[in-house]
């Protein structure tokens, strides 16, 4: 009784000041736990979300399960696949071997694999990151390479980076010439990633785990290879096929590493939300390049978008850096990624001026992570 009249007795408007910020946050985290809950149900594959607000934690919620035969639960230690958001870190470990003088954006891609045919004196890493570089797809590779016969990859027998190599090195040109187009490029991020061996003589997941993951103490983060290394407390992958969950872990590409590889969890995506705002790894002027967009000729370039394209960006204009898209969301300057691979799906967003990030990671691909986040980030941007 003695600490509520103590506070009957605070002016009007001084106890509003007080009480309204625990009351905005409070909030703003009920409104989360509203939207994850119809989201998913508490027994079915779910997401988790993390919230990020003037580089404090905000929110961590979760809502599902890592997978159906044990039911165990979704939380802030749970692994997810990243898929696509590989790439900001495939992006930063290039960006490292430049800060430790190994490597040069201008070099090309004969510089580093010799053997590589003419089509790559002509391609520079700078456009290898910023997806202007023309190398063929390797799944339209893959496609090529079984056509009239059985599936040389399949999800037991999945393709390696070295594979993605040689399918690029039986090409004889590219989709077109270096710098002249936009294109998303999984198989330039699998070139990344190779390159980083190659330069550091270091694997992938060895560099990332000693120059990124291991100074930041993402201590659960991997890329992943099957029988190297091991995903703790991991999620599994889900589809809903004929109205029913299933899981739907691996595909043919799964084994790709600097496309889409790392297993995460937010808990250390938020080590690399402050490493990110604080510069650890790099200096600002370092990691400038990144945040530079490709121009087209007549402003952003555009998604190229076939017949049945389904991908979230198709036909729409798109800024890209390193590793990182950069257009703006309601006039909000950000850095962002998204993901999308066989059961998963993820977005990142870091709007940068608002100093707001929010993660969105799935296990289950009839939730569409990106407006998921979208939809979140509007209860914080004002």
């Amino acid at each position: 009784m003695l600490q509520f009249f103590r506070i009957v007795g605070v002016p009007l408007v001084l106890l509003l000041v007080l009480l309204t910020p625990v009351f905005a946050q409070d909030s703003s985290e009920n409104q989360i736990q509203r939207i994850l809950a119809s989201t998913a149900g508490p027994t079915e594959p779910g997401v988790v979300v993390l919230v990020r607000k003037d580089g404090k934690t905000q929110v961590q919620a979760a809502r599902g399960v890592r997978e159906l035969r044990s039911r165990s639960i979704l939380d802030a230690s749970t692994d997810f696949r990243l898929a696509s958001c590989t790439k900001e870190f495939t992006a930063m470990a290039i960006m490292l071997l430049v800060h430790d003088g190994k490597l040069r954006y201008d070099e090309h891609l004969t510089d580093i694999f010799p053997e590589f045919p003419g089509y790559g004196r002509t391609i520079a890493i700078y456009q290898l990151l910023n997806h202007t570089s023309g190398l063929p797809d390797y799944e339209d590779l893959m496609d090529k390479a079984s056509a009239g016969k059985r599936p040389l990859w399949t999800a037991e027998h999945q393709i390696t980076d070295a594979e993605v190599l040689k399918l690029l090195e039986s090409e004889e040109r590219g989709k077109f010439l270096p710098g002249k187009h936009w294109a998303y490029s999984n198989s330039g991020y699998v070139v990344l990633g190779l390159i980083v061996a190659k330069i550091s003589g270091q694997s992938f997941p060895e560099f990332l785990r000693d120059r990124i993951f291991r100074p930041l103490g993402m201590n659960d983060s991997v890329a992943y290879i099957k029988g190297s290394n091991d995903v703790r407390n991991r999620a599994y992958g889900h589809s809903t096929e004929n109205g029913a969950i299933v899981e739907t872990d691996q595909s043919a590409t799964s084994a790709t590493l600097g496309d889409g590889g790392i297993y995460s969890n937010i808990n250390d995506l938020a080590k690399w939300d402050q490493a990110l705002s604080q510069h650890a790894l790099l200096s600002e002027p370092e990691m400038r390049p990144a945040l530079i967009p490709v121009p087209g000729p007549n402003g952003a370039p555009h998604w190229d978008s076939g017949p049945g394209d389904a991908d979230p960006l198709a036909g729409r204009p798109v800024w890209y850096g390193f590793g990182w898209f950069l257009d703006p969301y309601k006039g909000h300057s950000r850095m962002w990624h998204y993901g999308e691979t066989v059961g998963f799906k993820s977005s990142i967003q870091h709007f940068t001026k608002d100093k707001l990030t929010v993660i969105v990671l799935t296990n289950r691909t009839d939730i569409d992570a990106i407006n998921l986040s979208l939809q979140i980030a509007d209860l914080y941007l004002k």
